[in-house]
């Protein structure tokens, strides 16, 4: 399908204001361009509450924000890893995201802001995202959730981190997961599939911003791209992993890896199922006061979340 028209009007409107890839900035002028980004949303979305704190980490203390709904606990609980190429993005970035999710799907979120690269490279990231689901599981009661009732989620490369941290959480023992939540997740570092030639510029996220997230990541010229932690694609096993729902947009560089993890993760008889947006371009699921079908992927990721709480 062709572009859709509000996904169109929002990146003529990103052109009008000057907007510049992402990779032809350097990180300090990366982030601050997200965080302007970011900012372009409709009005703040309400919630019970929303608590700014920091847990332990493997290197130090993990900034998190606590999102909790309107309702008697114990809730449902989801861990959320922010999108930004592992690179950028913070708590503000996905607040909005974290607070239609929380009170759409009935449970507490909590967003974890890992360490980013190029500072902090892989395994930093991975390791703190699973260092910080370990910590909600043991945490849970303090948090008014249910240990029993955990999901970890994320997009782009927090989409990456959520179903790393999934195989983390099997291979390590634990904690146990009951469902994963993948938006438009980066899987597999080659970065060769078809949907990123087609859609290699003019959609927000480019073929060449994605290199350039990889690099800072894993650095230049490393083996490790190969490794499950980092492309999760490449794990010799996707069995015993919770159930997935892997949202993709038509006009994304990163469609074809997430559709190919889902039909994996089926292949190793995990149920998942993927829901292609057409005409929608890489970012738009936090684009609700912008694009129509950004409201429809979180209320359909909220809704599938309800459904795998109740399990």
């Amino acid at each position: 399908m062709p572009l859709d028209p509000q996904a169109r009007a929002f990146l003529d409107q990103l052109a009008a204001m000057g907007g510049q890839p992402l990779s032809s900035m350097g990180v300090a002028e990366a982030r601050q361009a997200m965080e302007l980004l970011s900012q372009m949303r409709g009005a703040e979305v309400a919630i019970a509450s929303a608590v700014d704190r920091t847990i332990p980490g493997p290197a130090g203390t993990i900034p998190v924000r606590f999102y909790t709904p309107n309702g008697t606990p114990p809730f449902p609980l989801l861990v959320y890893f922010h999108g930004g190429g592992w690179v950028l993005g913070s708590l503000d970035t996905h607040d909005e995201i974290c607070r239609s999710l929380a009170n759409g799907a009935g449970c507490v979120v909590v967003s974890v802001d890992y360490r980013l690269a190029p500072e902090h490279r892989y395994p930093a990231a991975a390791e703190d995202c699973h260092a910080a689901t370990q910590w909600c599981a043991a945490h849970a009661a303090e948090l008014g959730a249910d240990a029993s009732r955990i999901a970890v989620g994320g997009d782009s490369a927090g989409g990456n981190l959520a179903a790393v941290v999934a195989q983390m959480a099997r291979d390590r023992g634990g904690p146990r997961l009951v469902f994963q939540l993948l938006i438009y997740p980066a899987t597999d570092a080659a970065c060769d599939t078809v949907s990123q030639r087609e859609n290699a510029e003019g959609y927000l996220l480019t073929a060449r911003d994605m290199t350039w997230f990889w690099g800072h990541y894993l650095g230049e010229g490393t083996p490790r791209a190969s490794e499950p932690y980092a492309s999760p694609l490449r794990a010799a096993t996707l069995a015993n992993l919770p159930p997935a729902l892997v949202i993709t947009a038509e006009l994304d560089p990163l469609r074809d890896e997430g559709e190919a993890y889902a039909a994996a993760l089926e292949r190793a008889g995990v149920a998942a199922k993927v829901t292609r947006y057409d005409g929608m371009i890489h970012g738009f699921f936090g684009m609700g006061a912008m694009i129509d079908k950004a409201k429809t992927a979180v209320q359909e990721a909220a809704g599938t979340l309800r459904i795998a709480f109740r399990r």
